[in-house]
């Protein structure tokens, strides 16, 4: 029955949460379906992966500390950061290597960090919920759900982000040293943030101490979110300066010009709904934003991966969808 509970309870709120970092994607949506394979390997295969290693790091400081309340800090404050953040990141990793094409910003490695932490978060999430019911019943069980999904609910995908953020930056960058650093200190990042969460709470000693901790991390992930609304306003600036070409050359339209480039669509949507060519004008407007990332990486690196004929599909695309897609 427990189980049955803590299922949708631990998911529910990470599929909302996901939504609202796919929402916040606003020009150029990644993949749904790499997005959930993402959520995906966050869920299990890094789960599954930190339980083995983790097991392994255990017995070593057992050996080593023989102290249960050193082992516990140490599990904490250095295997969980450590390698968590590894295997949460390798599913960052494995959309740089191998779907480098959907990789193009800044803000997409985020998206990708943030939906592998919060993947990671759900599952971690129903042990947790289990553990309290077994030790409290069902008020252990709420209250622990009120503080990991309520209070400290950005923890993961915030701690991940910095790792996603640190292959983008590599991806968006001609330098081979930043190419080759960038994940590395974006890892780091992630495990330091990590790191601080995790031992903060061994400190806490009542509900003063642990209002501080909740203040400074609210404040963090409120900074981050600052940081991501600039991005999405770059991004919008990208595609004023590379539509504009388009619609000189009559690719596009003045009225779908600034559609494409406004922070909300929904006039464009609900038209499209009523008009029954919602799924063109969604694909209008994707391949828009698909567009102007790929002129700015032609511009920036040339006819990387083959950027030339992707941008003349996206216009051919464009070209036939322009005529049904609303504005």
């Amino acid at each position: 029955m427990a189980l049955l509970a803590a299922i949708p309870m631990a998911f529910i709120p990470a599929f909302f949460f996901s939504w609202f970092l796919y929402w916040l994607d606003r020009y150029e949506k990644e993949p749904r379906w790499l997005l959930l394979m993402t959520f995906f390997w966050g869920g299990f295969v890094a789960i599954i992966g930190t339980l083995i290693i983790a097991s392994i790091f255990e017995i070593g400081f057992s050996i080593v500390l023989n102290d249960p309340v050193l082992e516990d800090i140490a599990g904490g404050s250095i295997t969980a950061p450590l390698v968590e953040e590894f295997m949460k990141g390798l599913a960052v990793l494995a959309v740089f290597l191998i779907f480098r094409k959907e990789f193009d910003s800044i803000l997409d490695g985020i998206i990708y960090g943030g939906i592998a932490g919060l993947g990671f978060a759900a599952t971690e999430n129903v042990f947790y919920f289990l553990s309290q019911f077994d030790a409290e019943g069902w008020a252990g069980m709420f209250t622990n759900f009120a503080l990991r999904v309520g209070v400290f609910a950005w923890g993961h995908p915030f701690y991940t982000a910095f790792t996603g953020l640190g292959f983008a930056v590599a991806r968006m960058n001609r330098n081979l040293l930043v190419k080759l650093t960038a994940p590395v200190v974006g890892y780091f990042l992630a495990v330091l943030a990590h790191a601080f969460h995790n031992t903060s709470l061994v400190f806490v000693t009542g509900l003063g101490s642990l209002a501080l901790v909740v203040l400074l991390e609210w404040a963090g992930w409120l900074i981050f979110l600052g940081f991501i609304i600039w991005l999405i306003r770059h991004e919008q600036g990208l595609l004023k300066k590379h539509l504009r070409e388009e619609v000189a050359n009559g690719l596009i339209s003045e009225a779908q010009y600034k559609t494409a480039v406004s922070f909300f669509q929904f006039g464009a949507r609900i038209a499209a709904l009523s008009g029954g060519v919602f799924r063109a004008t969604n694909h209008f407007y994707q391949y828009l934003g698909e567009l102007a990332h790929k002129k700015e990486q032609f511009a920036k690196f040339g006819d990387e991966r083959g950027n030339a004929a992707i941008i003349q599909k996206l216009r051919s695309n464009i070209a036939a969808l322009a005529p049904q897609a609303k504005t």
